[in-house]
């Protein structure tokens, strides 16, 4: 008797035309290419993908079993009596390092402006044991002699001053006095402390101003590498190497809901820094840090932004982020209860300790969809990289307008695909909306130097962040 053959197809497919055939005969008649969608850059996002070897080997953050990543706390509470209470309780529970989001006016950020008051904020905070970073934009430098006088010139301490004056310009769309001052005098901060403190982090490098102004991910890299190549160029300027510039040069990057861009946004720009870093004759791995996007968050049906916030932390773990900073899921809506803090670091915690997803060094590698928008990534980011350098670096193409244009261009891509899928708002809104706790403050300003430099004030159009749920939710309103 002739043995029987099952008549069923192959699977998984043998080859990516069995894959094409056997997908074309479930759309009815539809095309596979039917499938295909893009970024709001236009790169190209195919519905399946065959296994990819990864070409990045050795790019990826230095293995670590015990603490595969930073989980970073963010500080901003306008009282500081109450900030480093929050600080404090998040260290405890489990929170890694700090992030100070200072701003004298109490606006937005802790109401700190001395070194004193510094202090009395760190109080209780051992430097050399949890990284404390700043984010204190045009009162950068001022802010890091107040953490090195906190510090008390320990070489131990684990300190990021994260002077960016470049995204403070970019976001205001002006600055008090020539940008390029800023840019110089940063660079003077950081190499006064740099012996001091040779552990320490010198400047942020960070694409997230063009994330969280609706640009797309090639762009934020570029627009960071960019930022990376001033500040180590002002470092140089400065008296220091060219190496130990980009060495003390951190990466800034946001991670978002959509966590496959996430990762591969985060593993090509460890390749765009390793070609910059090899073009400036120096080496050494990128260091990244990872901010949730606020642009994702809504302030309809805000519980939602709890899983908006996983994914982005899960995108960062996976993507080698080295420092992860969630935020928390009432960040749209006011000031985060101790609830809403607990749940932002126990979020990453779950992630590390529990779902073990830093047991794996670059866990993403050989997936074909990853590989191939790491590829896309890189390669239309040097591009994007190379354009504003042909401009005459970052601070030309920001006067200009070419990265407003560019961001523009990417928020009207968006706009024209039509109401986006953000659950809670325009998938599956609550019948009623359910109020969260958040915290008010009434802001207390303290006394502070000016940032004002001389010379006329720097221009350029502003990349003011928005929400991308925030016109639907006006309408729903209506």
């Amino acid at each position: 008797m002739a043995e029987a053959r099952s008549t069923a197809p192959e699977f998984p497919p043998a080859s990516p035309q069995d894959w094409r055939a056997l997908v074309e005969k479930t759309l009815g008649g539809k095309p596979f290419d039917s499938l295909n969608t893009a970024t709001a850059e236009g790169l190209a996002i195919a519905p399946l993908y065959p296994p990819a070897m990864s070409p990045a080997a050795g790019l990826f953050r230095p293995f670590d079993a015990e603490r595969a990543w930073d989980v970073r706390t963010v500080a901003r509470h306008p009282d500081a009596v109450r900030a480093r209470a929050d600080l404090l309780a998040d260290l405890e529970g489990g929170a890694a390092s700090v992030l100070l989001k200072l701003d004298p006016q109490g606006a937005d950020g802790v109401a700190v402006g001395s070194a004193e008051g510094l202090a009395q904020l760190l109080d209780g905070v051992v430097l050399e044991a949890a990284p404390v970073a700043l984010d204190a934009g045009f009162l950068g430098v001022a802010a890091a002699d107040w953490l090195s006088a906190a510090a008390k010139a320990s070489p131990g301490a684990l300190l990021a001053f994260h002077l960016d004056p470049l995204s403070a310009f970019a976001q205001a769309g002006e600055s008090p006095g020539p940008i390029e001052a800023h840019l110089f005098a940063a660079a003077g901060a950081a190499a006064r402390h740099a012996q001091t403190y040779p552990r320490a982090q010198l400047f942020l490098a960070s694409g997230r101003v063009v994330h969280e102004a609706g640009g797309g991910e090639a762009l934020e890299i570029a627009f960071a590498a960019a930022a990376a190549l001033a500040y180590a160029k002002a470092m140089v300027r400065a008296g220091m190497g060219m190496e130990e510039a980009f060495s003390r040069i951190t990466l800034g990057l946001s991670a978002d809901a959509d966590y496959f861009l996430t990762i591969a946004k985060l593993r090509a720009a460890r390749r765009v820094w390793a070609r910059l870093t090899e073009a400036c004759g120096a080496a050494g791995p990128a260091r990244i840090e990872a901010r949730a996007s606020r642009r994702m968050l809504t302030r309809r049906d805000p519980w939602t932004n709890m899983l908006r916030l996983t994914a982005a932390g899960f995108g960062a773990a996976v993507g080698g982020a080295d420092a992860v900073a969630l935020g928390c899921f009432t960040d749209a809506l006011g000031l985060p209860s101790p609830l809403a803090r607990r749940q932002s670091r126990n979020t990453q915690l779950v992630l590390m300790e529990e779902a073990h997803i830093g047991r794996v060094a670059d866990p993403a590698a050989g997936a074909g969809y990853v590989e191939a928008m790491t590829e896309q990534f890189a390669r239309a980011a040097w591009s994007a990289f190379q354009m504003i350098e042909g401009l005459g670096g970052v601070i030309s193409a920001l006067t200009a307008g070419h990265v407003a244009a560019e961001v523009e261009t990417a928020r009207q891509t968006r706009a024209a695909a039509g109401d986006p899928a953000i659950v809670g708002v325009t998938r599956f809104p609550p019948a009623t909306d359910e109020a969260v706790e958040v915290e008010h403050a009434t802001a207390q300003a303290v006394a502070a130097p000016s940032p004002r430099l001389p010379g006329p004030d720097g221009r350029c159009p502003p990349l003011a962040p928005i929400r991308l749920a925030e016109p639907f939710e006006t309408e729903a309103a209506r």
